[in-house]
């Protein structure tokens, strides 16, 4: 059994397939034979676990989609190797809400990129803060 990863990313239907660095990475790990599967907000919990709702995707790179997505299943992402946290923000209580839910898989599923880190340290606010 091999590797299986979701990318917390926007809908496929958003995104531009062309420039999308998420989708990017997607196709790679598909055609090296990695299960993938996307997820965006909202997160939920169950009694045990972090779940969410996400389509596995399968890689059609002969065609100008590039990709198809299988029908939305739940998804224990406890139970995943990987989670790439690779939602652009709003930074909205929703956001805030799954990088607090995220990190709640660690340290028996990998996340990157680290859900507190991008909490605390959003890019486009800490560029801004020059050193002392």
């Amino acid at each position: 059994m091999g590797l299986n990863i979701a990318f917390q990313m926007d809908p496929l239907e958003t995104i531009n397939i062309d420039t999308d660095s998420s989708f990017m990475m997607s196709l790679e790990a598909l055609k090296r034979g990695i299960r993938c599967s996307t997820t965006c907000a909202p997160i939920g919990a169950g009694r045990q676990s972090v779940e969410r709702n996400g389509p596995p995707l399968h890689g059609e790179a002969r065609t100008r989609r590039h990709f198809a997505a299988g029908a939305a299943e739940r998804i224990d992402l406890g139970r995943l190797d990987l989670v790439m946290m690779r939602q652009d923000p709003p930074f909205d209580m929703s956001y805030i809400t799954a990088t607090h839910m995220l990190e709640h898989i660690q340290p028996g599923t990998l996340v990157l990129n680290d859900p507190a880190s991008v909490r605390n340290a959003p890019e486009k606010l800490f560029v801004t803060i020059s050193p002392t």
